[in-house]
Parts: C-alpha cells; structure tokens; sequence
C-alpha cells in the first residue's frame, strides 16, 4: 500500500466546500472520481483541512493510499487530464506511511485580498469594498494577533470547538495596487476564524471600532462582539508545511 501526497491548486467559486456532501460540487468528490477511473479503486483522499463554498487553495495538500503502482508522474498527468479546469494538481509525491495530509500539518499560511472599488477580473477573488479603508487602523488591528491566544471570539461556534487556542506565527497586511491583502500563518485555524478577523479588522478600518477591540475580543472570547464573517471570495489557502 503506498501513500500519495498531492499538492492542490483550485477555484473554490462553482464548489460547495472542499468535503464531499450530499449535494453540489465539492474538491474531494472531483478527486475521489478522477481517482477512481485512473486506478480503479474506491478513494477518498484527505485534506489538510476544509476550505468553506467559494474559498480558493493555492497550495493545499491531500493525501490518500493505494495498490496501484503507476509512476508518480503518469499519476499527476493523468489526474490532471481528468479533473476538471478549476482543479489542478501540482505535484504528486510519495510520502512515509505514517504521514497523514491534516494531523501532520505543522503550519498553515492564509491569504484574504480585498479590492478597493469595483472590478471584474478579480471579483471572483476578492471583497470588494466601496468604503476607504484606513491602512494604518488595519495594521494596528493585526498587531494582537500573533501569539497563542483564545479566539473563540473569531469562529463559527456552531458546533462549538473543544478548544479555542491557537498559535499565529505571523498577521500582516500589505496593500498591493488597489488591493489590501492580509495574510496570516498558524499552527492551527477554528472554522470561518480567518474570515471573523477580517470582517472585524474592517470595521476598524472603517472607524466603526478601535483597534484595540482586537486585545479584548481575544481576552473575553464573545463571538456577538466580534464582526461579521467576511466573504469567502476572497480567502485562499497558500500553503500547507509539514516539517519543522
């Protein structure tokens, strides 16, 4: 039994979430159906982790076992002559057999873009926002968040994690053109936390809190307090790392 680590890009626009469900497209299912007719075996790979209806990956990472003994490389030209133009693949990669694409993830980089403005190209891509945004009130907002801290204030409590603690390595924003893009690095990611962060942050930028609403919102962990869950548009997954 061999274990096949893949590395994934995808368009999250047109798929109900990266896990199979019981209606809609979803990344898992356009996977475990390329699967099937290369190797023909039934498949489920996993992920690093699921990424919500709408939410891009750059680099997102799966892995799954099988019999098979195709070459690497006649499995990803193969699977990404299969899958679909919103998926692909790469690179394909054998791993130990105890590697595992979400238990050994050891960090995690995220990327949420916002446009400033109308557009076309992107809008797929991005929040668009018609308000100004004030830059320096968005980087002070991130200043509280690297740390280990609790972010039950930042994630869909429904249903309610077991534990609330995470690590951030790294919580910045840069502007890019007409683009504010803010990306964060971590050990670990509740559900919609990246998208609450933002849609708060926001409302700093647009003077509708301080920014030292970020600490206390850390510090007494009431999701009501917190702001809306930005779009997920404009939330992509860069990159899964396994080694120290």
């Amino acid at each position: 039994m061999r274990t096949i680590r893949l590395i994934i890009e995808y368009d999250g626009s047109d798929f109900v979430g990266w896990q199979v469900q019981s209606q809609g497209r979803t990344v898992q299912g356009e996977l475990a159906r390329a699967l099937k007719i290369l190797v023909k075996e039934d498949i489920c790979p996993t992920g690093s982790g699921r990424t919500d209806a709408g939410t891009h990956a750059l680099g997102q990472v799966a892995h799954f076992q099988t019999l098979s003994s195709l070459p690497i490389e006649r499995i990803q030209r193969s699977l990404n002559g299969l899958l679909p133009a919103d998926i692909t693949i790469h690179a394909v990669e054998e791993a130990d057999d105890g590697f595992h694409a979400r238990y050994s993830a050891k960090r995690k980089r995220y990327r949420y873009r916002i446009h400033e403005g109308k557009n076309s190209v992107s809008r797929n891509f991005t929040w668009t926002c018609f308000r100004p945004l004030n830059f320096d009130s968005l980087e002070q907002a991130s200043l509280a968040l690297p740390g280990t801290h609790s972010f039950g204030a930042f994630c869909k409590q429904d249903p309610v994690p077991d534990n609330f603690h995470c690590t951030l390595y790294a919580a910045q924003w840069q502007r890019q053109g007409r683009e504010l893009v803010f990306e964060i690095e971590g050990k670990r990611f509740l559900r919609h936390m990246v998208r609450i962060l933002v849609g708060t942050m926001i409302e700093v930028g647009l003077a509708q809190r301080p920014a030292s609403d970020m600490k206390k919102l850390l510090e007494n962990g009431q999701r009501e307090a917190a702001g809306h869950t930005a779009p997920a548009c404009g939330l992509h997954l860069l990159w899964v790392r396994y080694g120290d």
